[in-house]
């Protein structure tokens, strides 16, 4: 059922109680709400309020009791929004996995400068990072440091304009906040029912009866389970990230190759023909000599990166990679599934590999269908061909496999952050982000470039023509 409607009017009436405070008036206002009975009105609710936030300019922390809900919102934000939003777990241990994670993704969208990181809202977040430049860099210095004992820098959740975790996680923070909503469902300590210090309006949503709302973490490792669903939607958003980036670095070196590498390849053989023939008519000038020498190198280096850059995976387009937003949604929920570091053992690990490799090729190539049928494989489970049905292990046992898949999702968000810092530093993608920023210009800068080359080639023609004609 279609529950846009009602959660439209929910996040109506809350904005009408977080703008209550009259205007002039400094004393911080505080109102209560029934929260929604059904759990998709009000995870829904919270994802708008969040995007209403950003688009008003407003800072909003949500507390929650506890991880319970957190995937849950974390799915449901906006996924051009998501970078800007802070979701973090209770437990310390997943509580810096979760922040690094984040701070990844924001540092790779700036980076990408894509059509997902425009707009008044992201122009926002670049004027708050400005104004927090050292901490900024501090923060990302944490991140590539990666030591699992080091705390972030202090104040680091105010570079993230939307805060949302569980009451343990952020109430020593003391950060200045606009909008705060508080989820009392009879475990939220009743002390923090109250206004939120340095905000300037909070919101109480409160259940009828006491009724508790979502999921109840009742032992060890039922929360574990949350911790590592949270973190692996955390480390779905790094890979989709990654492979929109690698699909656009991709696309673009391949028509990059086809109009301009091609150009240079030619022009820079005819300079080197050119500098051999300049040398046959003074063999003893010793510049000529070396001019030749330089030249001949010069044209087998573009040749050999011409001949590199052609060893391109098949079916690989020169078309720009522009995946919508639907095929964005869904390779995102096939990764959160699949991942490979979610794996309870190494043949497990070897299916999910496989299953994520394929999700990757279908995801770069645009084709929905081929991702529903990854789906469809990882559904069936890896022995449905056998019909073998796999027992769950022992609750100890799955314990330590959920503690391992956390290590696991650390190392490999780490890796993807370093992954990230190397194709944003490689000079293929300069050129894209220049290309880019050409392209909003109403320029082809690829297009420009081949030009220019065909004119130096002409030229070259020309010369080499003349002296052997000479």
């Amino acid at each position: 059922m279609n529950r846009m409607s009602e959660i439209s009017s929910t996040l109506a009436a809350w904005l009408k109680l977080l703008g209550q405070a009259s205007a002039g008036v400094r004393a911080p206002s505080f109102a209560n709400a029934a929260a929604p009975e059904q759990q998709e009105i009000l995870i829904g609710a919270l994802a708008a309020l969040a995007a209403e936030a950003l688009a008003c300019d407003r800072s909003l922390t949500i507390v929650t009791a506890d991880d319970g809900l957190l995937p849950d919102i974390s799915n449901a934000l906006d996924l051009h929004l998501r970078p800007l939003c802070l979701v973090l777990p209770g437990a310390d241990h997943a509580r810096p996995i979760a922040l690094r994670a984040t701070l990844s993704l924001l540092k790779s969208r700036l980076s990408r400068t894509a059509a997902d990181s425009q707009g008044p809202v992201w122009t926002a977040q670049r004027e708050r990072l400005r104004h927090a430049d050292a901490l900024w860099r501090m923060s990302l210095a944490w991140v590539a440091r990666n030591l699992r004992d080091e705390a972030p820098p202090a104040g680091i959740f105010a570079l993230f304009p939307v805060r949302i975790a569980p009451w343990q996680a952020i109430q020593h923070t003391a950060m200045p906040t606009d909008w705060v909503v508080l989820m009392q469902d009879g475990r939220l300590p009743a002390q923090l029912c109250s206004p939120w210090p340095g905000a300037r309006h909070t919101l109480l949503l409160s259940w009828a009866g006491g009724k508790t709302q979502g999921i109840v973490l009742t032992d060890e490792t039922a929360q574990l389970s949350a911790q590592i669903e949270l973190l692996g939607q955390e480390l779905a958003e790094l890979e989709l990230e990654l492979a929109t980036a690698q699909g656009e670095l991709a696309a673009f070196g391949a028509r990059y190759q086809m109009l301009v590498a091609a150009r240079i390849v030619r022009l820079d053989r005819l300079l080197a023909e050119l500098a051999a023939a300049r040398l046959e008519c003074t063999p003893q000038d010793a510049a000529k000599v070396q001019a030749a020498q330089e030249a001949r190198a010069r044209a087998d280096q573009s040749q050999r990166e011409y001949e590199a850059g052609r060893c391109r995976p098949e079916g690989e387009q020169t078309q720009s990679f522009a995946p919508d937003i639907e095929l964005k949604k869904r390779f995102r929920q096939l990764a959160q599934k699949i991942h490979p570091d979610r794996a309870a053992n190494e043949a497990e690990r070897a299916w999910r590999t496989q299953l994520m490799s394929e999700a990757n090729r279908a995801y770069r190539a645009g084709d929905a269908v081929a991702l529903e049928r990854i789906f469809a494989l990882w559904r069936a489970g890896p022995g449905a061909a056998a019909g073998v049905a796999v027992p769950k292990p022992p609750s100890f046992a799955r314990r330590q496999g959920l503690i391992a898949q956390r290590d696991a999702i650390r190392q490999r968000i780490a890796a993807i952050g370093a992954e990230l810092d190397r194709l944003y530093g490689s000079k293929l993608y300069e050129l894209f982000a220049a290309a880019r920023l050409a392209e909003r210009q109403g320029r082809d800068l690829l297009s420009e470039m081949a030009q220019r080359l065909d004119r130096q080639i002409a030229q070259a023609e020309s010369e080499l023509a003349a002296l052997i004609k000479g």
